[in-house]
């Protein structure tokens, strides 16, 4: 007997231990006032933003190609270069260009010889002619006078029309040979316009990108030897949701953050007007204003765009939190007691958001909700400047 009555007394005692720890958790919990940081909902104004994802594009990118078909002599730039307007990137193999420009050459100095000849001929047919109607003309008088024949003068006149045929053939003969030479010449400024394709040059001030030409390969015409940009003309281009297109304007500033953490300032530069049909997001440039020094083309970036200000209840975005069922909300205090209110919210700074509703102005939220829990007994505090 007294062994049972020994047992019961320790379960007795082990109750009493486990009644005492819940009441001590429960004064804990709901009995003990917990001193928590608190802010004032009031009545303010936060900066609206659009954010969307984005990637580092160029507004105009540029491939340099070939136009002929040659073989690569030399490369003269890379990946990450600097290049200025007119400056070399690869040689081609030009040596069956220059032969050809050099045949040219010699059958235009040919060419030149033949018309001098022609030159000399035709001025020498004006001199005979000159001499050939002086002699008519001195013949016609003399017949006048009695002192030469009629068959004299018909044969000075003979010899004067063919004079004149004879001058007329060379000045043809020689106009022949000037259209000669200068049909020659065009080639010849063909021949020097195709031996400049084979030296490739940058088309504008520039970095370059990608570099496709190596020497030995063969280059044809269109084919990519090097891709460039300008980094001036660098912007991202961003996804917005079409239903907050109406919001951002052309202009506006927005911040750029690069994959990198880099962040930047911008502007909007271009809205497109085609909407993506699966995704609803439409295209907005976001051009820096200054370029970043290091980028990559389709490197990804996130723009956030300053749309304008919205007015109305405001608290700290600290204070927001979500219930058991996902509940957006804030643990506002009320008769000494936090107690979480589903709210729903709009825009935020960072550090601020808008309660669109939910909240009156003049309650107080717990800031720092982190170990308090709905129903908790709770003594307001200042909460910290921020």
């Amino acid at each position: 007997m007294a062994k049972n009555k020994h047992k019961r007394t320790l379960i007795a005692l082990a109750v009493l231990l486990v009644v005492a720890a819940i009441a001590g958790m429960a004064w804990l919990r709901f009995g003990r006032a917990v001193s928590v940081p608190v802010a004032q909902a009031v009545q303010a104004s936060v900066p609206q933003s659009v954010v969307g994802p984005g990637t580092v594009q160029a507004r105009i990118p540029v491939t340099v190609a070939a136009r002929i078909t040659a073989g690569v002599r030399e490369v003269h730039a890379d990946v990450g270069d600097t290049v200025k307007r007119g400056q070399s990137l690869a040689l081609l193999d030009d040596r069956d260009l220059a032969a050809r420009r050099a045949v040219v050459g010699g059958q235009q100095a040919a060419l030149a010889r033949n018309l001098d000849a022609a030159r000399a001929a035709t001025a020498k047919a004006e001199a005979e002619l000159g001499l050939a109607r002086s002699k008519q003309q001195r013949d016609a008088k003399l017949l006048a006078s009695g002192f030469v024949s009629q068959a004299v003068v018909d044969a000075s006149d003979a010899a004067l029309r063919a004079a004149a045929a004879n001058l007329d053939n060379l000045r043809a003969a020689q106009a022949a040979r000037e259209a000669d030479l200068a049909t020659l010449g065009q080639e010849g400024r063909y021949s020097e316009a195709v031996l400049s394709y084979s030296r490739i040059v940058a088309p504008m001030d520039g970095i370059i990108i990608a570099r496709l030409a190596e020497v030995g390969n063969t280059a044809t015409p269109g084919a990519a030897l090097f891709r460039m940009v300008d980094p001036a003309s660098l912007w991202v281009a961003a996804r917005i949701d079409e239903s907050v297109l109406s919001r951002v304007q052309i202009g506006q500033a927005a911040s750029i953050r690069l994959r990198t953490g880099e962040v930047m300032p911008g502007k909007v530069a271009r809205i497109a007007r085609q909407s993506d049909a699966a995704t609803r997001e439409i295209e907005v440039d976001v051009a820096f204003d200054r370029a970043p020094a290091h980028f990559a083309i389709d490197q990804e970036a996130e723009v956030s765009i300053a749309v304008g200000d919205a007015t109305g209840i405001v608290v700290p975005a600290s204070a927001l939190l979500r219930d058991r069922d996902g509940r957006p909300g804030a643990l506002v205090v009320h008769d000494g007691r936090a107690r979480f209110r589903a709210l729903r919210t709009g825009a935020s700074d960072g550090g601020r958001v808008l309660v669109l509703s939910g909240l009156s102005a003049g309650e107080s939220v717990v800031v720092q909700p982190d170990g308090v829990r709905d129903g908790m007994r709770v003594s307001p505090a200042e909460a910290p400047a921020r």
